[in-house]
């Protein structure tokens, strides 16, 4: 399929604006960035309740914001990790996904700001998020949630960590998750599948930018070859959560997202993969300007509610 009209405009309005490169910029310059493509505060969807809270992680407090639906609970609950190479992305960046994710699923959405590298390398993100989701299975009547329906999800990085925790959650026990929203998630830290070869360049995510992300993230290359960095490298996929895997044609993670899913149908996990053609990385959380963003959207929040109503 051709690029998206949408998706074009959209990245010949990026590059009308002459920005650097993201992998050229300080951290804290792209930090700047994400929150300024993704976060903008014009026209934020209502929801019945936000709340800012700190949840107790094994190295200290993790920020996390607590969206609730209208309406009265308990609500199932969506533990959300957001996107950015575990380098850049915080709250603010994914409120407007957050509150479309409330409302379209009808769920409480917890948002949570793990560490990020490089001032804090792996594992510490994953130990963050595995911390936050056996948070809110112990502390879901305290936010007015189902213990019983608790799914996790993520973009980008967020996927990556969203597959990490399901791992992690079998592996370790404590709170199952009964659902997971892999949204064009990293799985694999190599840089050799035609996704990348075909889009390394031109469409918002690059090649030299997983790169830069992954560099800051891990501690050495070694850590690459773990699952808790690489899902697919896992040795197993079996009894994991049903999962919705969202990827986009012109992203370079589409072929690792798109092997995870088969991975996981091949271990008997009930998957449902979708293919966004013409689409970008990004995408999901670009619904004001994209619209297969809200179709994507639309999906996701229909899987959610399917799974906590089964």
């Amino acid at each position: 399929m051709p690029l998206d009209p949408q998706a074009q405009g959209f990245l010949e309005q990026l590059a009308a604006a002459e920005a650097p490169p993201l992998h050229e910029l300080p951290v804290e310059d792209a930090r700047n960035v994400i929150v300024e493509l993704f976060g903008s505060k014009e026209n934020l969807e209502p929801v019945g309740k936000v709340e800012d809270r700190l949840i107790r992680g094994a190295d200290g407090e993790i920020p996390a914001r607590v969206y609730t639906p209208e309406g009265v609970g308990p609500f199932p609950v969506l533990v959300y990790y957001h996107g950015g190479g575990w380098v850049i992305g915080n709250l603010e960046a994914y409120d407007p996904t957050c509150r479309a994710l409330t409302n379209a699923a009808r769920c409480v959405v917890v948002s949570v700001e793990y560490r990020l590298a490089p001032e804090h390398k792996f594992p510490a993100a994953p130990e963050d998020c595995y911390a936050a989701l056996q948070w809110v299975g112990a502390n879901a009547d305290a936010i007015n949630g189902d213990p019983a329906r608790v799914a996790i999800g993520g973009d980008s990085a967020g996927g990556n960590l969203t597959a990490v925790v399901a791992q992690m959650s079998r592996d370790r026990g404590g709170v199952s998750p009964i659902y997971q929203l892999l949204v064009y998630p990293v799985t694999d830290h190599r840089y050799d599948t035609p996704s990348y070869q075909e889009n390394a360049d031109d469409y918002l995510l690059t090649k030299d930018a997983m790169q830069w992300f992954w560099n800051h993230y891990l501690r050495s290359e070694a850590d690459g070859n773990s699952p808790l960095a690489s899902p697919l490298q896992a040795a197993s996929l079996r009894d994991l959560p049903p999962a919705l895997v969202i990827t986009a044609e012109f992203d370079p993670l589409r072929d690792e997202g798109e092997a995870y899913a088969t991975q996981l149908q091949a271990a008997g996990v009930p998957v449902t993969l979708s293919r966004y053609d013409g689409m970008i990385h990004g995408f999901f959380s670009l619904g004001a300007v994209l619209d297969q963003g809200q179709t994507a959207m639309s999906e996701a929040a229909a899987a959610l509610r399917a799974a906590f109503s089964a």
